[in-house]
């Protein structure tokens, strides 16, 4: 049985929530981290990789249960990549034609320049080579709105990759490969679950399901897979990542929304996996 995990964007909180749920899951003797292929947008994109690469679950949780300073003006931030996420969310415009426009805005957006956000994101990823487990990276081109899986048969390097699959337009530039410039995966809406097709079982978790639970759940029936689960945040976990995806402050209660969640769920996950 071939089984894959899909993990949706949903930024800083996103990835502790995400952290959460999988040890959460792991505690419970229903470990996601043996999936066969493993497809990461934005904020999947990261722990996507931690997990191909066999991180350590708990030390990664007890990270992001540490304190964070609340970081400042992040609510302008939030609101210019909130304000692109509208136009995607637009049914009077044709979704390629939405990511199109979103991804003009990436490029015009001021921001820091590439080289010094991939200078910042560097630090923060541990794993710095492509994992021998099948990991797939979703980002968007930001010329044509066209969506690109990226992997180890790429050739592009794992840290590029995984920036671009983070770099929120408005928030973060678009990355530079091949001459082409690549931006956040999550323009893609939904959470790529389609692109597991093959698999056999199909796990999501998805930490911004509720901006479209409806086109996650078309994805995972267009998988083909014969048993599937989706995962998404219930309310006190929402309530837990608060207003902002991007504060770290709210990092150690939205990991512990996950763990908790993690423990709930881990019987109706065995069923699937």
């Amino acid at each position: 049985m071939t089984k894959a995990l899909v993990l949706g964007g949903g930024g800083v909180t996103g990835i502790a929530w995400h952290l959460g749920v999988l040890c959460g899951l792991r505690r419970a003797g229903v470990p996601l981290d043996d999936a066969d292929t493993i497809i990461g947008t934005s904020a999947g994109s990261v722990v996507g990789a931690l997990v191909a690469a066999g991180t350590d679950l708990e030390a990664a949780v007890a990270l992001q249960e540490r304190e964070q300073q609340r970081a400042q003006a992040r609510g302008r931030d939030t609101g210019a990549a909130m304000a692109a996420m509208a136009v995607l969310a637009d049914p009077s415009v044709p979704p390629q034609e939405a990511r199109t426009r979103v991804g003009a805005f990436a490029l015009a957006a001021s921001t820091v320049d590439e080289q010094a956000y991939l200078d910042r994101m560097a630090p923060l990823l541990p794993v710095r080579e492509w994992p021998a487990r099948d990991l797939r990276v979703l980002v968007v081109d930001t010329a044509d709105g066209r969506d690109v899986l990226l992997d180890a048969a790429s050739g592009v390097p794992l840290i590029k990759a995984i920036s671009a699959s983070c770099a929120v337009p408005g928030l973060m530039p678009p990355v530079t490969i091949e001459g082409r410039r690549y931006m956040d995966g999550g323009v893609r809406f939904g959470a790529g679950a389609d692109l597991a097709a093959g698999a056999e079982r199909l796990v999501v978790l998805a930490p911004l399901a509720w901006l479209g639970r409806d086109r996650i759940v078309a994805e995972m029936a267009a998988s083909g897979a014969v048993k599937t689960l989706l995962i998404e945040p219930d309310a006190a976990a929402l309530q837990a990542f608060g207003r902002d995806f991007m504060d770290p402050a709210a990092r150690p209660a939205s990991v512990r929304a996950g763990l908790r969640q993690g423990a709930e769920l881990a019987e109706a996950v065995r069923a699937v996996w």
